[in-house]
This record gives structure tokens, sequence and C-alpha cells, in this order.
């Protein structure tokens, strides 16, 4: 049968179109802004991390992306529909992983996942996605009795289960043991090389660094950064790090590369840090001087900090200048 052209046209529109978009997003409670024009957009398959301090914002914009609250001005779309007056058909293409399960507490893991399942007329394979989330071994054990990790799990599974277009993960490996996290990040990764989207919220930096192809910080309800983790690092990197073994005193640094000596700080760790700005030019300097000193450069970091320190330069520094915001851009593997 002939696809209608208005029925093609409107599905390629669709596919198109961002997976969010959000445009002067604006929320007030008791007549304090907690989101405060908020404007950004998340690209189709990507990764998208959504950053900010306790009470910046974060829970009420996803709230209202997800259709459990209303804005009060501006607009906000998911996979080009209103959250807010379209949610009996958003809700189907969506999953939502939340911080605190709301499951009753004699269900077993196995029991949840079928359950969840029955909603959906497309939906994954229970049994596969014990073995993916590793519950295998509790998969019959009541919710009420499992680790706060495998509940973290099992709330994973539950969000995957109708094979949604977009999923909102909250805080996805809080209580999780090294191990569990490391799974779930491959689980996350495997969603976006499927094409899946992802909103990630969570307060671990690494865990954004790791999976997200961008990250917007949102401070006060308004937003102050967006860019690629690697964009975000270098945007606020200012300082050259190193050790040596033997270790160097910072007045003998601060001396040899003719730099102030207030510039020159030592970290517990024996890790020195120039707050200089990173050039060829001062590398070899530094390089060339520890070699004439017979001292071995066993680590070097230049030009980039960790996104933890960027996050927290970024959010010290928002309310006195200007966002650090770059134009949106295809979101690439990282």
């Amino acid at each position: 049968m002939t696809e209608d052209p208005a029925s093609a046209s409107a599905a390629s529109a669709a596919r198109a179109a961002p997976a969010v978009e959000v445009r002067n997003l604006v929320k007030a409670y008791h007549g304090r802004a907690v989101v405060d024009g908020l404007t950004f957009s998340v690209q189709p398959g990507e990764v998208f991390a959504l950053l900010g301090p306790n009470g910046a914002g974060k829970t009420t914009t996803v709230e209202i992306l997800e259709g459990y609250r209303k804005p009060d001005s501006g607009s906000a779309r998911v996979l080009n529909l209103d959250p807010a007056r379209q949610g009996a058909e958003l809700k189907p293409r969506i999953g939502l992983m939340l911080q605190q399960g709301g499951l009753f507490p004699q269900i077993t893991a196995r029991e949840a996942l079928r359950l969840f399942a029955a909603f959906y007329p497309d939906a994954e394979d229970p049994d596969k996605l014990i073995d993916l989330l590793e519950l295998r071994e509790v998969a019959s054990t009541r919710f009420r009795q499992l680790s706060g990790g495998q509940k973290q799990r099992l709330s994973l599974g539950l969000a995957l289960v109708g094979r949604p277009r977009l999923v909102f993960l909250d805080e996805p490996t809080a209580a999780m043991d090294p191990q569990g996290r490391r799974s779930t990040w491959n689980i996350i990764r495997s969603l976006r090389e499927s094409g899946t989207t992802v909103l990630l919220t969570t307060h671990f930096m690494d865990e954004a660094e790791q999976l997200a192809n961008r990250v917007a910080i949102v401070n006060r309800g308004r937003l102050v950064a967006l860019d690629s983790p690697a964009g975000l690092r270098h945007a606020v990197a200012n300082e050259v790090r190193f050790s040596t073994r033997p270790a160097v005193r910072e007045d003998e640094v601060a001396s040899a590369l003719s730099l102030p000596r207030h510039t020159v700080e030592s970290e517990n760790d024996g890790t020195l840090v120039l707050h200089v700005e990173p050039s060829p030019a001062r590398i070899a300097e530094l390089t060339t001087w520890l070699a004439s000193q017979q001292v071995l450069l066993t680590e070097l970091r230049a030009g980039s900090r960790s996104l933890e320190q960027a996050f927290l330069a970024i959010t010290a520094s928002s309310d006195d200048s200007s966002p650090l915001v770059t134009q949106p851009k295809p979101h690439s593997t990282v």
C-alpha cells in the first residue's frame, strides 16, 4: 500500500525535530521562579545530561517535560508533542526511571517487569531484561528485600520495558556499587547506539563525563552552560597539572619558569598546579627544565580540568558572568 504523502511528510518532520525542545520556560512557586527562562534542545539519539546544584530547577524542568507539571510560560515539546496537552499520546513513547521507586513492597522483580510489559503492545521480553540488568539471582525476590542497587536496576528495567524512544533517567546509579555502575553505564551506551534518546540527571560528574554527548548546567533556574563535556572542561581550563619523581618545590618551579610564586600550588598528593594559560611554549619550558634537573615527569595534564572542576567553576561564577552557551550541534559518540 502506498503511504499517504501528507503522513510521510509529517513522519519525516517528526524525525527531524529535536527529541526535546524547551523555549523560555518559566515555573514559579510562591512568587519565586525555580525555572527562569530556560531554553535548550536535545537531539534525537543523544545522551543529554542536565546538571545543577540542589534547588537549581532540574526536577521541576524534568517534571514539566514528563507532563506532570505545567509551565507558567514558555513552551516544552517532547517527541514533537506538548506534554501538558498530549500526555496520553506521549507517555507510551517515553520511559521514566525515578530515584525513588513506588512499587508494591511484596511484588517480585519478575512480577514487576511482567506487569509493566503488559501495558505496552510491543514490550521488551521481561526475562531478557532480567539478564541484561543482572537480576537473575533475585528475580523471585520481593521488592522490599532487594538492595538499593538492585532496586535501581529494576527501576531502569521498568523504564525500558516499553521500548521507549526517549528515556528520562534520574540518578540512575545512586546506591549502586562500582560494578553495578559500570554495568548500567554500558546499558545506557547501548541505548545511545540503538538511537534511543536519553535525558540524564545525576550528581556524579564522572557519570555525565563518561556518558553524555552534551551537558547543560543550570543554576537558580537559568541555563549557565551548554556544551560537550570536553568543551566545558576546556572552556574553564587555565592550568597545567603535573607530578614528578622526585618531587620539586613550588618556589623552584616558579623561579625556573619566571612565574609569580602564587601561581604555583601543591596539592595533597604532591601534584603541582600552575595557574597559567597552557601553551606549547610553556609546556616545552617546563619539561626542558625538569630534564635538566634529572627529574622524571610522571604525569602531565594541560588545558583541561575534570568536568567536576568545570561544574564548580561555572556554577560559582554564574551569578556574575554571562552564560557559557554554545550553539546546538549534532551529537557525536564520546
